[in-house]
């Protein structure tokens, strides 16, 4: 019997036999996918949408994977660089060139990483302006209004005695 895949890889059931959501099947395929998207960075809750699983399903199902993820990224660099190792020594000139490309880029994140857990400095913070009450917020507002009308007053008396 051959399967039938859609777009995205997953089983096509054309009609369901039976009530209810049909068992989750763990294959290599799916916890590749679930590795992939933990070293990606993707949540719990996103990937289960990804992969058609519930939230609980995904946690029985794939919970050393889930367990994985403070490494999942490191590991993820570690097989982008044996493979392009493996392809540099069979004689692959472009894999030698992304080798030293992924070689730079790791020795950038290590000063990155270094420099981050230096201890820093404290930094001064600026002195809180001081806090005012309602009370002196009305205060100043009323005079600040005065201040606005008599500047107004004087600009018209100006322009009247210019046209006199």
């Amino acid at each position: 019997m051959t399967e039938v895949f859609d777009l995205f890889g997953n089983p096509y059931v054309e009609k369901p036999t039976k009530r209810g959501r049909p068992p989750h099947d763990v294959t290599l395929k799916t916890r590749n996918r679930v590795n992939m998207l933990v070293a990606l960075g993707w949540t719990n809750p996103r990937i289960a949408l990804a992969m058609g699983v519930t939230l609980p399903t995904l946690h029985k199902h794939y919970f050393y994977e889930l367990r994985q993820r403070e490494v999942a990224r490191d590991r993820l660099e570690l097989r982008r660089l044996e493979m392009a190792w493996d392809l540099a020594e069979a004689g692959n000139v472009g894999a030698l060139k992304e080798f030293g490309k992924l070689l730079e880029r790791n020795d950038r994140m290590e000063v990155e990483r270094e420099l981050g857990s230096s201890p820093k400095q404290p930094e001064e913070k600026p002195a809180a302006p001081e806090r005012v009450g309602k009370k002196v917020q009305d205060a100043q507002r009323a005079l600040d209004a005065d201040a606005d009308l008599m500047a107004e007053l004087e600009q018209e008396a100006t322009q009247n005695a210019r046209h006199h």
